[in-house]
């Protein structure tokens, strides 16, 4: 039951942003969604699952991001300035992501073990949240294998070196993760982008 997943995990996200996880109930989840108990234990397992689980959909929503990002501005080179402004933004904005970019997981949030944990769930989206999830590393290579791909032959008229595109790549998203961490000053994580990626020339 797809609508009722995604009402228990809005209404579990909800709940942490009003108090720490280990405080967060699951009978208070079920009644804000609208759904007895037993259909968000039948979901989800447990509150170790339900946990998985949301981690989970703000990754997938994060690469998401990632994704609309790169598909922004026509020049190759502004569409990587984008997607590093909007890593910082959604990072700022989401405390699940930023613990997922940084792994730096507060006490206020849900820790699961990044590593794939035995499932019996029937539903095959609890079975992909009891999968490995993703580790900082895991995301700085996500982000730029998929760089590479959206910018690989954006600029017909400069084909890029693919071993230089993929080293920008990174750096730019290496970038985005330290402003996570240490804010940058003014012109943001844009201007730093733009100085220490080299652009091609498209004339």
């Amino acid at each position: 039951m797809p609508a009722a997943r995604e009402s228990l995990l809005d209404a579990a996200y909800q709940a942490l942003a009003r108090r720490p996880w280990s405080a967060v109930r699951m009978v208070d989840v079920a009644a804000s969604a609208g759904v007895s108990r037993q259909t968000l234990y039948n979901e989800f397992g447990s509150k170790e699952g339900l946990a998985r689980a949301l981690v989970r959909r703000e990754a997938d929503g994060y690469l998401a991001g990632v994704d609309r990002a790169l598909s922004g501005p026509s020049d190759p080179w502004e569409r990587l300035t984008a997607t590093a402004e909007w890593m910082m933004s959604a990072a700022h904005e989401n405390a699940l992501v930023r613990a997922l970019l940084t792994g730096c997981w507060s006490e206020r949030l849900p820790a699961p073990e990044l590593t794939a944990v035995p499932s019996s769930s029937a539903a095959p989206a609890q079975r992909r949240a009891d999968g490995p999830l993703p580790s900082p590393g895991d995301f700085v290579a996500l982000v730029r294998d998929r760089a590479v791909a959206v910018l690989y032959g954006a600029d017909p008229l400069a084909p890029p070196d693919a071993v230089a595109l993929a080293r920008s790549c990174e750096l730019a998203v290496r970038l985005a993760l330290s402003c996570v961490a240490a804010p940058p000053g003014e012109g943001g994580v844009a201007d730093l982008v733009r100085t220490a990626l080299p652009r091609r020339s498209t004339a």
